[in-house]
């Protein structure tokens, strides 16, 4: 019997030997590796060109919609300025301003939509309701960023070291607008107004309680054209012939009289008169009205001591008389000493 070797066994070398020449078999062998991967590369290369050339591109609004930072998302208002993109849908990316009415029109769709009120994503899925309903698209993917906030400041005024207008770019409370206004005087009173856009009287806010964090629903966010006053204290006034005649301060529920307000003013003068006088304006009334107090005798704790309210003015007149005596007096010393010295000096005494 005569054995026949198969050809395909010859395209490979064998221990044992078939008769067929190894210098052939390994140039064979690396011709066909060169081949596979000469194919298997340019297969890459057409599968990567094919999926570049498929691929959508982006549209213009997209790729400047890219480079401009999203602003924080609020709540859209009338005249703020959006983009709204449509993934593979190029007429409806665009940039469109929010009218007065608080309605935007994009095309493709019958009607405008409303965006007043709407966060961002809100908005994006309301448009995207609209192209389903109108079968434009059966699922789109819409996206809208804010690229402007018209007229979103905050005005912080009254009593704080830096009065200032603060634009609104991101989430801001009350605390972090008193911060850029480098924070409370110290004549600052004890309420602070918040006024909102619409709202009739201002919330009236304890600056205490605020600045305590005992309430931090106190610490509320601003959106926008709000305004923050800080009144200052109210004082009273004390005038007249005292030593230090000053403006006290009215804290919260603190109460004065004539005793403790004489004593932050460091007290009256030698030629005070007996006689006080307190100006005040009745609740209701336009002009203020005299009432006396018996200094001399609250002084000596013969009298009761009076109480004292916000804006009253303490007037202490001086006993012009004695007043005018003691200078005399002095000025009758002063000469008498001059005279004195003189003569000692001439040597006549």
């Amino acid at each position: 019997m005569v054995l026949h070797t198969p050809s395909w066994y010859t395209c490979f070398p064998t221990r044992f030997g078939s008769g067929v020449d190894q210098t052939q078999m390994a140039a064979s062998t690396h011709g066909y590796n060169k081949a596979a991967i000469s194919a298997v590369v340019y297969l890459l290369t057409a599968y990567v060109a094919f999926g570049q050339a498929t691929a959508p591109r982006p549209s213009g609004l997209d790729v400047q919609t890219a480079s401009v930072a999203n602003l924080p998302a609020h709540q859209i208002r009338p005249n703020d300025l959006i983009a709204v993109s449509v993934y593979d849908l190029a007429p409806l990316n665009r940039t469109v301003r929010v009218g007065p009415d608080g309605m935007i029109d994009l095309p493709m769709l019958p009607g405008s939509l409303r965006a007043e009120g709407l966060l961002p994503k809100e908005l994006a899925s309301s448009v995207g309701e609209a192209l389903k309903k109108e079968n434009i698209m059966v699922r789109p993917i819409v996206t809208v960023t804010i690229l402007e906030y018209d007229n979103r400041v905050v005005s912080v005024v009254g009593a704080v070291h830096k009065p200032l207008t603060l634009p609104i770019t991101g989430t801001t409370h009350l605390l972090d607008a008193l911060a850029k206004a480098e924070w409370l005087t110290p004549e600052a009173g004890p309420e602070l107004l918040l006024s909102k856009p619409g709202d009739a009287t201002p919330t009236r806010i304890n600056l205490k309680a605020l600045l305590g964090g005992d309430d931090m629903s106190l610490n509320v966010e601003l959106l926008g054209n709000e305004q923050i006053r800080i009144p200052e204290a109210r004082k009273i006034y004390v005038v007249g012939d005292v030593k230090k005649p000053a403006a006290v301060l009215v804290r919260e529920n603190a109460a004065f009289t004539v005793l403790k307000v004489l004593a932050l003013v460091e007290g009256v003068t030698t030629f005070h008169s007996r006689i006080a006088w307190i100006y005040r304006i009745p609740d209701g009334a336009k002009e203020r009205t005299e009432i006396p107090v018996e200094l001399t005798k609250i002084l000596a704790r013969k009298s009761p001591d009076v109480p004292l309210l916000p804006d009253d003015i303490l007037y202490i007149p001086d006993r012009t008389g004695m007043r005018v005596t003691a200078q005399t007096a002095e000025k009758m010393s002063g000469f008498a000493g001059s005279l004195m010295g003189a003569l000692i000096y001439a040597g006549r005494l």
